[in-house]
């Protein structure tokens, strides 16, 4: 990949990443700098990276950085973030989409990667077995697994009403 390639792929792909992680770690400041990460992460490996391949380079790095930082969160604690993850949570009930995030928030990490890649990102099941590092038959039956979740999850009355 040259410059220029490199150039189109962070105008081309940053919003994407930038979205995909924002809903897993749910804080503004920590999406944007696993992306600059990620970002800078390619840069170091352009010669060996070809443009077609960049996207998936780009989540899949994000992504295991993603899960590095939330893991050293859980172990060390971190109280920075929790001020911004609740400006980002909203209090008031305003209707599915937030019934669907509190589902997506209790799903485990591997199933919620792979339901936002799938429902959210628009990505293929081999799409997905590259950037998570699981085989295709892995990520079908998380993707089934969460889906089934979610659907029981909404249909509680508690969580509707």
């Amino acid at each position: 990949m040259n410059r220029v390639e490199y150039n189109r792929a962070v105008d081309a792909f940053s919003d994407d990443v930038y979205r995909f992680i924002h809903k897993m770690c749910r804080s503004r400041e920590m999406a944007e700098d696993i992306v600059q990460d990620s970002y800078l992460k390619l840069w170091e490996e352009v010669a060996r990276v070809d443009y077609g391949k960049a996207k998936a380079f780009l989540f899949s790095t994000s992504y295991h950085r993603m899960i590095d930082i939330l893991r050293r969160e859980n172990k060390f604690g971190d109280i920075e973030s929790v001020g911004d993850r609740v400006e980002d949570t909203s209090p008031a009930y305003t209707g599915l989409r937030e019934v669907l995030e509190s589902a997506l928030a209790k799903l485990p990490p591997v199933q919620k990667t792979v339901v936002l890649l799938r429902d959210y990102e628009a990505y293929s099941y081999q799409e997905i077995a590259e950037i998570t590092g699981l085989n295709e038959s892995q990520v079908k039956v998380y993707i089934f697994r969460a889906r089934a979740f979610m659907k029981e999850f909404i249909r509680r009355p508690d969580v509707v009403v």
